[in-house]
């Protein structure tokens, strides 16, 4: 049983590096499915459906900018001495005979991560890898990869970054005040009452437990793909450098401590003030795991010229949210600006009871995050039929949220948009990957299917 399981796993991942393009391509193709959807489901015309995706374009700028900003202080932490070190002295834990330990490393060291932050999960499991891959020479490279993914396809979303309970527990909110109409929840919804709820915690461990698992099972028996030692060293992090002595009052200026430590002050200040004052549900928030990482990333070099060297090298590791945000912001404005999300949450909420409402959200979320690859903003799109559907049914706020959060999180495992810094890092394709991660998420579909079974309907 195991072997067929593997067998499977090696058997995909061929199918899929012949066949799966890169991730850019797979945008397009998602924006043509949209757009397919669009004129032959909800029969909107098609110059309205070009305008619609013309005018989300743009619109998503404020959000783009906070996950890149996100992405840069993260890489910027992780690149840092200290964390080098950290990186390098756990990558020699496992047993280099017994490829296993090093998957259980990189699927534990994911899912912790991943459930701080959606951001350093991303950039820390990528830079760990090279790490890995030269202290465990004979684990499979694409069995690596996808264990080091399986945070954001299993925890992340009911974790300390999951951005919809986040934006339910933040002031002035758009659900709690719209622009027009009537507000989509009455109350603010502190992350007391979402992410540290019972069902949540114990959903996490068992997501998080079998994804794991299934992970450390994939990897092949016979003929892995292991990266030379030429290869490891290609991609290898070079280990960050002490500046040498300024030797001009310009340079003593740029090297001055002093600058970090009133930038670090001025970040965590306004933010420890607002916790205290507001209390923590309110005031954590996408903007403030920036500020920490920031602040943290900060603290972490000491001086400004590596700071600023390490988040030059995070925008590379950005690339990827930078360049293809925009398009995916297009499929925002089409399902926005057209109607066709609300068409798609009808749909599935009149084949719906109370009963099965959890797992209708949760089948919807996981489908629409192949579209629009952005929990927060995805969230802004279907939470206002979502939830009054719900409502309809008796299904409480915390429950179809839980159940959103969750779908959101399985799919990620076959969305090429989070794999970007870790295939940067690795200098692979999606597709090389992508037959490994899939059997993980139809491992963890299997486990949130059980999961919006028990769900009570008013958490």
């Amino acid at each position: 049983m195991l072997d067929a399981f593997r067998d499977l796993g090696a058997g995909l991942s061929r199918f899929t590096e012949r066949w799966v393009p890169d991730s850019w391509v797979i945008c397009m193709i998602l924006t043509s499915i949209a757009f397919a959807l669009a004129l032959l489901g909800a029969g909107v015309g098609l110059e309205e459906s070009v305008l619609a995706w013309g005018d989300g374009v743009w619109v998503l700028l404020t959000l783009a900018m906070q996950f890149t900003i996100a992405m840069v202080a993260a890489h910027a932490c992780v690149s840092s001495r200290p964390v080098f070190r950290l990186l390098d002295r756990l990558a020699a834990i496992p047993d280099p005979e017994r490829p296993a330990q090093a998957l259980w490393l990189a699927a534990t060291f994911s899912l912790v991560t991943a459930y701080v932050n959606w951001a350093l999960c991303l950039v820390a499991c990528a830079l760990f890898v090279p790490f890995l891959c030269r202290r465990n020479p004979k684990v499979d490279v694409r069995v690596l990869i996808a264990a080091s993914y399986i945070g954001l396809g299993t925890v992340w979303h009911c974790g300390l970054s999951g951005s919809a309970p986040l934006i339910l527990a933040t002031p002035g909110n758009p659900l709690l005040a719209p622009g027009s109409g009537a507000p989509v929840v009455d109350r603010l919804y502190p992350v007391t009452e979402t992410l540290f709820i019972p069902f949540n915690l114990l959903y996490m461990l068992a997501v998080g437990a079998a994804g794991l698992a299934a992970a450390v099972l994939l990897h092949p028996r016979r003929d892995p793909v292991c990266l030379s030692p030429a290869q490891v060293e290609a991609i290898l992090p070079a280990p960050p450098e002490e500046p040498p002595p300024a030797a001009t009052p310009a340079g003593r200026l740029e090297s001055f401590r002093g600058w970090i430590w009133l930038a670090a002050i001025l970040l965590l200040y306004p933010l420890g003030h607002s916790i205290v004052t507001r209390g923590f549900g309110t005031s954590w928030t996408i903007n403030a795991y920036n500020t920490v990482f920031l602040a943290a990333a900060l603290l972490l070099h000491g001086r400004p010229a590596p700071f600023l060297a390490a988040c030059r090298k995070g925008v590379d590791a950005a690339w990827g949210i930078i360049l293809q945000f925009p398009f995916y912001a297009g499929i925002f404005g089409l399902m926005q600006n057209t109607g066709l999300g609300g068409w798609i949450g009808d749909l599935f909420a009149r084949i719906a009871t109370q009963s099965t409402y959890p797992f209708v959200v949760y089948a919807y979320s996981a489908v629409m995050n192949l579209f629009v690859p952005s929990a927060g903003s995805k969230w802004l799109i279907e939470a206002p039929y979502l939830l009054p559907a719900g409502a309809s049914l008796d299904v409480s706020v915390v429950t179809v949220l839980l159940a959103y959060s969750y779908g959101d999180s399985t799919t990620n495992l076959i969305q090429p948009f989070f794999a970007i810094p870790i295939l940067a890092v690795t200098r692979l394709r999606f597709g090389d990957i992508v037959g490994y991660t899939f059997l993980i998420a139809t491992v963890c579909f299997a486990v949130s299917a059980i999961a919006m079974a028990l769900i009570p309907p008013n958490l």
